[in-house]
């Protein structure tokens, strides 16, 4: 089931909060594997954007095809 775009906007505040704590407590560690999340969450994000582009893209008409 697709995660809906707030849920993934939601998803990156939570990380945003978690990262500046982590980045603040010196844990390298636990900052590394929440980026790498961030980025994952992000990556989907760009998902729903470019599958909203490509829906309401106008697509241009298709030349007939010649016969070979």
């Amino acid at each position: 089931m697709p995660v809906a775009p707030e849920a993934v906007r939601d998803g990156q505040a939570d990380l945003i909060e978690a990262i500046t704590e982590a980045v603040h407590d010196g844990d390298d560690r636990t900052v590394r594997r929440l980026l790498a999340r961030f980025a994952e969450v992000a990556g989907i994000a760009d998902l729903y954007a470019l599958r909203d582009a490509l829906i309401h893209a106008e697509r241009p008409a298709r030349p007939p095809q010649q016969p070979a």
